[in-house]
């Protein structure tokens, strides 16, 4: 017996299926007959093809097996049919949420219907009701943005000068509380007089945080956090992590060894409580926070940015007026999509996920983390990843997300995400979802966009910047907005002070303060192999094929060369060794990434790595001597060419960060211990 043929079938109704191959499929040779699973069809004495379907992941796989040694006459004719005819009966579809209108009915009697699941559960959480209602919300604001990205919503004017005595007035007005405040507390800090502004209560996200000790040692050395201060936010810390990919219908050249890496996100960080210790450095610091506001618009005047809000729980407008605006709102901000049209996001990870407890500890040890994992193939054109990270107790941290390449007809769905999240978690980790306890969902879309170089994207307007996922610079792999605040957070906030200091407020200016890498900008190519394009379907097991061999490669590595991959924080050579070991190891990558690529992106990736390839020499020409020589020269250009000063000083910060490997070099003194203090007069 021989597999000849292998193919998804993009529905969860296994049974039609079936029903379908035993009823209606007419194979035009040979004889059929019905089995449990499938059907049979004799053709000629010594041929027989065996046919039969069976479910994982909520979607149907179809393989056909040859009960014959050679292949007889008409095989490939067969196959061809049974492949077109599949096709025509079972279409790749895009489901989209309902149309709930909220004042006359609740977000689960709207969503029951389409996705039962997702409803008792959210039912069995906390604040099910208000977060599955966020969800939704996410996902409608998401959705018209990628359906209408030439015509996004206008949110921010110029505008000319106006009488706004009345109004409170900051430095620095941030949006969005989540990595907004993180930011915000060091600026706070600094002296500066700081709002921010967030649309849900204070300190409530939708995601956990991880990270390593070396990464979250930038923010000790910053002055935002004692040692003391970071071990107190430790939730739970793991001793390894795996990194594996199903690979049972691969060739044996895709086959893969657990990968470990026991530093890679290894600490889960209480978010809440960072974010309520960077709220109270915050307002100790003289900062304020207002909540429940949502942003409507603002005003770009020459003196000022006049920013407008709604105050949600009484609907009232609120007012604020600041030297620089800080985006700080992910993907759901209008903002970057008014600044970037329809290249403001090239690819996303919708994710979805939860935080339990009542996994058994037979099913899994809490010493370790599930970094990267899929228990199957694509289903219904995604490649479903899990993480898995432990919390403090007995609690497990779960996402289940997949890269997507963002399309008008395809924009990628929270829900339809979180319908299988429900349904398979039991696959991926044995448990009965009945007997856990649902205490918090994780959610959100996790934005890429594919850079040729650092000025490709923009990330800025007349006193207006942004930052972290609202200006998508971060890694398409495991780190992700909250790594990238983090290993930058040095970086922007030495420019933005010297941009504030010397009154620098113009596009051009604030346009440097960015957290670009040119070796994260040549991994887009990693991601994009990673992405089944709309509207096609390609073989089940071809992006687990490249995952495998890309993973099994780095296992065996050096543990310090795999840690760096996976963090960003490799060079030049080492990744050109790693693309031919690839190469040389299954020739067939080049053509399957061509495949899913295209001409047009592939040219976008030679840009993208020549881009690189210039850094990695400027790097190594630099490195050793030119941060320095820059900070020498502050004392002589700060006050005579502050223009100059700024660019030389993101030259030099580029220089630093070019390979992911971040320090502190700043002319910032250290940060003050936490008292309040006047805000500083620019």
């Amino acid at each position: 017996m021989q597999e000849i043929f292998y193919t998804e079938v993009p529905t969860p109704d296994t049974h039609r299926v079936k029903i379908w191959l035993q009823k209606n499929f007419q194979p035009a040779l040979g004889t059929k007959t019905s089995t449990a699973e499938g059907c049979c069809i004799k053709h000629l004495p010594e041929a027989e093809w065996s046919i039969f379907v069976w479910s994982v992941q909520r979607t149907t796989y179809l393989k056909v097996f040859r009960w014959s040694k050679s292949s007889p006459r008409n095989e490939s004719t067969f196959l061809k049919k049974l492949q077109q005819d599949l096709a025509k009966a079972f279409p790749i579809q895009y489901p989209a949420p309902p149309q709930i209108d909220l004042t006359q009915t609740s977000i689960f009697e709207g969503l029951a219907q389409q996705y039962p699941l997702t409803v008792k559960y959210f039912q069995q959480m906390p604040k099910g009701e208000a977060d599955l209602t966020r969800v939704y919300w996410w996902e409608q604001r998401w959705r018209d943005n990628v359906q209408s990205p030439q015509q996004p919503s206008q949110v921010v004017f110029q505008g000319d000068a106006a009488n706004a005595d009345d109004l409170p007035t900051y430095d620095l007005i941030y949006l969005g509380g989540a990595l907004g405040v993180i930011h915000a507390a060091v600026m706070a800090q600094l002296g500066y007089r700081v709002l921010l502004i967030e649309r849900l209560p204070f300190g409530r996200m939708h995601r956990e945080w991880n990270i390593s000790r070396a990464e979250f040692q930038n923010l000790i050395d910053l002055g935002l956090f004692t040692a003391a201060e970071f071990e107190d936010l430790i939730a739970r810390e793991y001793v390894d992590g795996f990194h594996k990919f199903f690979d049972a219908n691969n060739p044996p050249k895709a086959k893969a060894a657990i990968l470990h890496t026991p530093t890679v996100l290894n600490i889960a960080v209480n978010s809440a409580k960072l974010l309520q210790v960077c709220g109270e450095k915050l307002r100790r610091a003289g900062g304020e926070i207002w909540d429940y506001t949502e942003f409507t618009r603002a005003d770009i005047q020459p003196h000022q940015v006049k920013v407008q809000g709604t105050y949600l729980p009484a609907q009232t407008p609120k007012e604020a007026t600041g030297k620089i605006l800080i985006d700080a709102m992910g993907t759901a901000s209008p903002i970057a999509w008014q600044l970037n049209g329809g290249r403001t996001f090239d690819s996303v990870c919708p994710t979805v996920g939860a935080v339990v407890s009542g996994v058994d500890p037979a099913v899994w040890n809490s010493s370790f983390g599930d970094v990267l994992n899929s228990h199957g193939d694509i289903s219904r054109g995604r490649q479903l990843i899990w993480e898995l990270f432990p919390g403090p107790g007995s609690e497990l941290t779960f996402y289940l997300f997949h890269y997507h390449q963002v399309h008008p007809d395809n924009p990628g769905s929270l829900l339809e995400m979180y319908e299988d999240f429900f349904t398979i978690l039991p696959e991926y980790r044995r448990c009965d979802l009945d007997e856990l306890t649902w205490l918090k969902p994780t959610f959100g879309y996790i934005p890429g966009h594919f850079s040729a170089n650092d000025r490709d994207r923009t990330v800025a307007y007349d006193r207006l910047v942004a930052i972290g996922d609202a200006a998508s610079m971060q890694s398409p792999l495991v780190f992700t907005g909250f790594g990238s605040i983090v290993r930058n957070l040095p970086r922007l906030t030495d420019l933005l002070d010297t941009a504030l200091r010397n009154n620098l407020v113009k596009a051009k200016d604030l346009n440097q303060i960015r957290a670009y890498q040119s070796n994260i900008a040549v991994t887009w190519l990693f991601s994009r192999g990673m992405m089944v394009p709309t509207g096609r379907q390609i073989p089940p097991q071809r992006v687990n094929s490249m995952l495998n061999t890309f993973f099994g490669i780095l296992a065996g590595e050096t543990p310090e060369m795999a840690d760096g991959f996976v963090k960003d924080r490799f060079g030049w050579l080492p990744f050109n060794k790693m693309a031919i070991k690839a190469a040389l190891t299954n020739p067939a990558l080049l053509y399957w990434i061509w495949d899913l690529v295209g001409p047009m992106d592939m040219l976008r990736w030679l840009q993208s790595y020549w881009s690189f390839t210039m850094a990695a020499f400027v790097n190594a020409l630099l490195q050793s001597w030119f941060p320095a020589f820059v900070r020498r020269l502050q004392p002589y250009l700060e006050p005579r060419y502050p223009r100059v000063w700024l660019w030389l000083l993101a030259l030099s910060y580029s220089v630093t960060y070019s390979m992911g490997k971040a320090r502190i070099e700043r002319s910032l003194p250290p940060l003050p211990k936490p008292s309040p203090v006047p805000a500083k007069v620019l």
